[in-house]
């Protein structure tokens, strides 16, 4: 599996994980592309490409604002598995998606995403226990199903999160909706040591993280941080160099740690 092969050969080699967002067909067709290929190089260790969904609740008004701009190039789940595979990542890929694009992209959905070169998946309204034959479906699919945290989730069901997920945990780092943060939840710490104590998968933390200095300190608690808005921002206002200069100097604090 690309994602546990992945994060064991940071963590051998002393590495935290940057893992980027990207909305699939933001800010354009040939830049999303342009994206998904080039952020590897920049210093990504992992890709996440967001489905473009018309009722994202879980997303604040920047990625809600690349999400109706994809839909309006008509960019659905099937669209964004053909620019994953035009783009031919060197990174292991995370399909972001909300369920019902994936449920109305047909039964083999998941064998298409992995023909076009998707590792994981992971779904944001499908928290554990919600639908047992759908989460049965995912995890027994050719995918890792990347599961959520957060921070008011008890220990027992973090326990129980990580041992129905692969890959990674996506720890969210706050409560509310994705968005740009000026500084660190003050329980991350203690939220991070309660998920380690009972999962042993690698724990990357995201909602919020958009500077360096942000990166730095994030990192040096966790296995990995995960950047959505601030990047889907860079791209939409400056263009994917601005975004992959993002990238470069987060991937730079990120080796500090």
């Amino acid at each position: 599996m690309r994602l546990t092969e992945r994060f064991r050969a940071l963590r051998s080699s002393g590495r935290r994980a940057l893992v980027c967002y990207v909305t699939a067909g933001h800010p354009d067709l040939a830049a999303s592309v342009r994206l998904i290929s080039e952020l590897p190089a920049a210093g990504c260790d992992v890709l996440e490409v967001g489905v473009p969904f018309s009722d994202p609740l879980a997303d604040g008004p920047i990625i809600q604002r690349s999400s109706q701009q994809a839909l309006a190039q008509g960019v659905n789940l099937t669209r964004a598995l053909a620019l994953i595979a035009e783009a031919k990542p060197t990174a292991p890929v995370v399909l972001f998606s909300y369920l019902n694009p994936l449920m109305a992209a047909g039964p083999d959905v998941l064998d298409r995403a992995s023909a076009a070169g998707v590792a994981g998946v992971l779904v944001t309204d499908l928290p554990v226990g919600a639908d047992p034959i759908r989460e049965s479906w995912l995890g027994a699919g050719p995918l890792e199903f990347v599961r959520l945290v957060a921070p008011t989730t008890p220990t027992d069901r973090m326990e129980e999160i990580g041992k129905h997920g692969s890959g990674f945990v996506y720890l969210i780092s706050r409560l509310g909706v994705t968005g740009v943060h000026q500084g660190v939840a003050d329980n991350l710490s203690a939220t991070i040591d309660r998920l380690r104590s009972v999962c042993d998968l690698p724990i990357c933390v995201g909602f919020g993280i958009s500077t360096p200095e942000q990166a730095k300190s994030v990192g040096a608690m966790a296995d990995g941080i995960i950047v959505g808005s601030a990047l889907v921002h860079a791209a939409a206002t400056g263009g994917v160099d601005a975004a992959l200069d993002l990238v470069r100097s987060l991937r730079a604090a990120l080796d500090e740690t």
